[in-house]
């Protein structure tokens, strides 16, 4: 067991715990930046091991009642054949060498996961302002599928965006959806999505067992022992430390330096 892997994982897990950004965007960069994981390899590894840990924060919200299950259903339906298409579509644009294509993709999506940062609490502030008379919520099914099938798309080729980007393209869709629904939800539906995409990489071979065990074996204490804190974290100071780990990492994959 790779040990460097395992804090990787730890610290991962942590700030998936801590803060509910995705950890495809911190993790996948860094078995491919750090460790020089193959590219293919650190995507199906990360998805699996994010399966995992999505549950866990899932569980929570069903129990709680925050969680929407007509949007559930509607993204899911989106999204799980998105994902496995993505996983697909990855194989078929790159065959079995797929780095070159892959890692400037995902920079982009992590930059958009940073863009999503900063836009967030813009959309937050909106929503506030909206659910004053907010009224039933009403679902719009074409929007809600696109929304899955767009993350979805992402999610399968990247492993990026289950969380970050599906989260902020439903504050736009639905800016007076409570904010505690708005992470349940996000958080349920990310499970069969996930499940989908990992699905797709270990039938074609993409997941290396050992590295899987050795994220998860630091992912999944770091969940727990961010979820812990996460009421007493300093978000202020996280989430521009994310931002700004975030657009260096993007940028150094698409090679702008």
């Amino acid at each position: 067991m790779n040990f460097g892997i395992v804090l990787a994982g730890l610290v991962g897990g942590f700030t998936v715990g801590m803060t509910g950004m995705g950890g495809g965007a911190l993790l996948t960069p860094v078995l491919i930046l750090v460790f020089h994981v193959d590219a293919l390899a650190a995507v199906g590894s990360d998805l699996v091991v994010s399966l995992v840990m999505k549950p866990v924060g899932g569980a929570v919200h069903l129990r709680r009642g925050t969680v929407n299950g007509p949007l559930v259903k509607l993204l899911t339906i989106g999204s799980v054949p998105a994902a496995f298409g993505g996983v697909l579509l990855l194989r078929a644009l790159g065959g079995n060498d797929v780095s070159d294509l892959l890692k400037p993709l995902l920079g982009a999506v992590i930059l958009l996961a940073a863009a999503s940062m900063v836009l967030k609490p813009w959309l937050g502030r909106r929503r506030e302002g909206m659910e004053a008379g907010e009224g039933e919520l009403v679902v719009r099914p074409a929007v809600t599928i696109a929304v899955g099938a767009i993350g979805g798309l992402l999610v399968g080729l990247t492993s990026v965006g289950s969380g970050s980007l599906i989260i902020v393209m439903l504050m736009v869709a639905y800016p007076n959806l409570k904010a505690r629904e708005l992470v349940g939800t996000d958080l349920v539906q990310a499970i069969p999505l996930v499940a989908s995409a990992a699905i797709g990489h270990l039938l074609l071979g993409d997941v290396r067992l050992g590295l899987t065990a050795s994220l998860l074996a630091g992912g999944i204490p770091g969940v727990y022992l961010g979820a812990r804190v996460s009421a007493q974290a300093p978000e202020r100071l996280i989430r521009p430390t994310l931002f700004v780990i975030l657009v260096t990492t993007g940028l150094k994959l698409v090679r702008v330096f």
